[in-house]
């Protein structure tokens, strides 16, 4: 399962990650601004936060194989239609479409493995390797693909895989029984329930944190090959390798995280991650010697390796009759407010460079640093 899992991670990814490296190819065939595709980006992940809370519903009801088959099917749908759009409102709308097929995947599958797992962080870190893996593979697919090919190719690779990992889930997967079948959608829906989670302040700060990881992680997945081609010169080639090895030092520590959170602490853990994030995007917004751009992405890497430490510590708080909901809802909430960093960093980009665009993406993380610090002096109430 855990396999069948990270594959299917991979597949959801590929087809989100796929995208950054051809935006100026898309901004070159539609004719559009760097803004503008920002904003097309910033749909898909508003469609993807708000996915979050229906796949933690739809999996408590129905069955968690069952959603993650449906997210498969509309990521495959979605990535086809992209690949396919004669104009940029029909290549946004396809965005959404893809965001609400992703979205429906992650919370499905973590609470699948939730189920089977003991060492949650780990298990946790071990399945967003999938995700990791599609972005460092991503890059080096589409700088290949799209010379010879075009994006369209690029992008339509995307329904390949998910068609590919769906079909091996359906065949190889077993059907598991729902966490609360008998509940109806309006009781699992309440405002009552959800509003009570929200109360805690264990549960305000760690979306807190998450969301300002959010926002830096989709607007570096989102700009940092062009950021790389306009800010220090270099290549699409070389941006491309260099995204990939981002992608990378994510996917290498995030397991490491996880492991070392189930052993030193959540907080202890994240704290060091995010001051590598504050080093290496700070080294970035710097520019200098294109020399220091790789220890700087390794370290804005490390930052996002950040992700699953913070899952767990909201999970940390939740029980299993509400895992699924609140999961759920914890995601809904980072994500939706965590989307805006592409039209942000996009629109600061056009108006004040890219200096000033992943400057904002260092005080983001600055921000998040201090918390986790405040929070260790202070405590956390649960």
């Amino acid at each position: 399962m855990l396999s069948l899992c990270i594959g299917s991670y991979f597949a959801v990814r590929f087809a989100q990650v796929v995208i950054g490296p051809v935006v100026s190819l898309v901004i070159e065939t539609f004719t559009v601004s760097r803004g503008a595709v920002g904003l097309a980006l910033t749909g898909m992940w508003i469609a993807y936060a708000l996915s979050q809370l229906p796949s933690g519903v739809l999996a408590d009801r129905f069955g968690e194989r069952t959603v993650v088959v449906a997210a498969l099917s509309i990521t495959a749908g979605a990535a086809l239609g992209l690949a396919g759009a004669p104009t940029f409102t029909l290549f946004a709308v396809g965005t959404i479409l893809l965001g609400v097929g992703a979205g429906l995947y992650y919370n499905a599958a973590t609470a699948l493995l939730a189920r089977e797992s003991d060492g949650l962080g780990r298990a946790i870190g071990t399945h967003r390797i999938g995700g990791q893996l599609a972005g460092v593979i991503a890059p080096i697919v589409a700088a290949a693909v799209s010379v010879r090919y075009g994006w369209r190719s690029t992008i339509a690779l995307g329904t390949v895989l998910a068609v590919g990992i769906g079909t091996l889930f359906v065949r190889l997967s077993t059907r598991n029984a729902p966490v609360r079948p008998d509940a109806s959608l309006r009781a699992l829906f309440a405002p009552g329930p959800l509003s009570d989670l929200l109360a805690r302040p264990h549960v305000r700060r760690t979306t807190f944190l998450m969301t300002l990881v959010e926002f830096v992680g989709l607007a570096a997945m989102a700009f940092l090959p062009i950021f790389l081609i306009e800010h220090f010169g270099f290549s699409i080639g070389v941006a491309n390798l260099l995204f990939a090895t981002f992608f990378a030092a994510s996917a290498l520590s995030q397991p490491l995280g996880g492991w070392l959170s189930d052993r030193i602490g959540r907080d202890a853990t994240a704290t060091a991650q995010l001051f590598a994030g504050v080093i290496g995007y700070g080294a970035l917004a710097a520019g200098g010697p294109p020399a220091l751009a790789l220890p700087a992405v390794l370290l804005a890497g490390v930052a996002m390796s950040a992700t699953p430490v913070l899952q767990s510590r909201m999970l940390d708080g939740m029980d299993a009759s509400n895992r699924g909901t609140g999961f759920g809802l914890f995601r809904t909430l980072y994500l939706l407010l965590g989307a805006t960093g592409t039209t942000v960093v996009g629109a600061s980009a056009d108006a004040a460079g890219w200096r000033m665009a992943f400057g904002l993406l260092t005080v983001m993380l600055a921000v998040g640093l201090l918390t986790l610090v405040a929070i260790r002096i202070v405590g956390d109430g649960k």
